[in-house]
């Protein structure tokens, strides 16, 4: 964990966001595209660049989008691991692997233990130098403009309030 501390106030959040804000505010597959390359949002594992592995950017998209906001912090320590991709058949490895034990339900350590399983077939990520990483996170920071995604924006909240409480319903004349 001592490398990833440059990554430690970087915060993963739910879903795809048009840019990071200054906490970070963007999903692990986000997260892994500043580390190494220039940043998009990413709304499916078909947005990812070539070099990352589409089972193993599945799995890391649903665990960060299932997970609460405190386990989904525990997914940090995997952002500059995704981009691994190999040969065809090592995908359909990692594929296979990951489906023989993903199970409706598993707690969410599980499931990060089916992750960590994944990453270890094939051929792993090269890795950046902890500094590269930390440069470049801190520059996307201190760009960063809030807010980060639909959902953070006060607009969104005053809408979503209109649509969860009977209470504030106006009259329909």
């Amino acid at each position: 964990m001592d490398n990833f501390d440059h990554i430690l106030n970087w915060k993963l959040k739910q879903g795809s966001h048009t840019f990071p804000g200054q906490d970070g505010g963007t999903c692990i597959n986000e997260a892994a595209l500043v580390a190494g390359f220039p940043y998009r949002p990413v709304r499916s594992v078909q947005d990812m660049p070539d070099c990352f592995s589409r089972p193993i950017c599945a799995l890391a998209m649903q665990l960060n989008d299932e997970a609460t906001d405190e386990e989904r912090q525990h997914l940090l320590p995997f952002v500059t691991r995704l981009a691994c991709a190999d040969t065809p058949e090592v995908e359909r490895k990692r594929e296979l692997y990951i489906s023989s034990r993903l199970r409706y339900h598993l707690p969410f350590r599980a499931r990060l233990d089916i992750l960590e399983g994944a990453l270890a077939v094939g051929r792993q990520a090269d890795l950046l130098e902890p500094e590269e990483v930390r440069t470049r996170m801190t520059v996307v920071q201190q760009n960063a403009a809030t807010p980060t995604s639909v959902a953070d924006h006060p607009m969104f909240a005053k809408i979503k309030s209109w649509f969860g409480s009977a209470k504030n319903t106006e009259p329909v004349s």
